[in-house]
């Protein structure tokens, strides 16, 4: 004989069941979606079967910093709507190129941005994707300049050498670099010419044979002394700033 009222609980027992793996899955879905977009993939991976500390050292690394000129002043004049609708603009516009050029997004800093390559996969040719990256984000910001009140210009500067990168803390945590390839980068940016892609020697040899380059004067680094740098001659990438700027991303 049937026994209805406990088919019947049974049935309702498994559809709970049935619901409630449902909403596990999501929530696991969730959550990796989340770690990813924190987090490059292989490091998320190498979290998520339990490795506790994240630090690898990476021999020949590529560090842009890029800045946008004049931004604090410019924030004394605009709203904060403004302000925010600008930034994301903006830097959706260098997010989806990151993506493009398979490099790894490090962070924002105000209205600084700070991309990589060359991990968490190393690369032996890590300084061409970056310097491609460069060129579309110069490219990108004159395409922005056609459709807003104020013009803005953008300050790169890359360089390339050893690095050692991490995840740093328990909140808010974070894929981080450090050491002096970071610090060049950075000082390759602060002296730097607007609308310019500022390179130091290690990138250029790299890339001397790809692109052309206008060796700068020598510049006083802090904690490295003189050291020569080399701007990247745009005019021999008219076609190429072209094709972008005419690209969607």
């Amino acid at each position: 004989p049937i026994h209805w009222a406990v088919l019947i609980q049974r049935v309702r027992r498994l559809i709970e069941q049935s619901r409630l793996y449902k909403q596990l899955l999501e929530s696991q879905e969730k959550n990796e979606t989340l770690l990813l977009n924190i987090l490059p993939k292989p490091i998320a991976k190498r979290l998520q079967e339990g490795e506790s500390r994240i630090a690898d050292r990476f021999d020949n690394v590529s560090v842009l910093f890029a800045d946008i000129v004049g931004f604090t002043s410019l924030a004394t004049r605009i709203s904060p709507e403004q302000l925010i609708d600008t930034l994301n603009c903006i830097f959706s516009k260098f997010d989806r190129l990151t993506e493009h050029y398979k490099l790894e997004k490090i962070k924002t800093l105000g209205d600084g941005y700070m991309v990589a390559s060359g991990l968490p996969i190393p690369s032996n040719d890590c300084a061409d994707p970056i310097v491609k990256m460069a060129i579309a984000m110069q490219a990108a910001t004159i395409k922005l300049n056609q459709r807003m009140k104020f013009p803005l210009a953008l300050r790169i500067g890359i360089h390339t050498g050893s690095a050692i990168a991490g995840v740093i803390g328990i909140k808010k945590f974070t894929y981080d670099l450090w050491g002096d390839t970071v610090n060049i980068a950075s000082r390759m940016e602060q002296h730097g010419i607007p609308h310019c892609i500022q390179i130091t020697e290690a990138t250029y040899r790299q890339l001397s044979d790809r692109y052309g380059f206008e060796e700068r004067e020598t510049i006083d680094v802090k904690g490295k002394g003189k050291m020569k740098t080399y701007l990247l001659d745009c005019s021999e990438s008219k076609d190429s700033i072209a094709q972008l700027q005419a690209a969607s991303f």
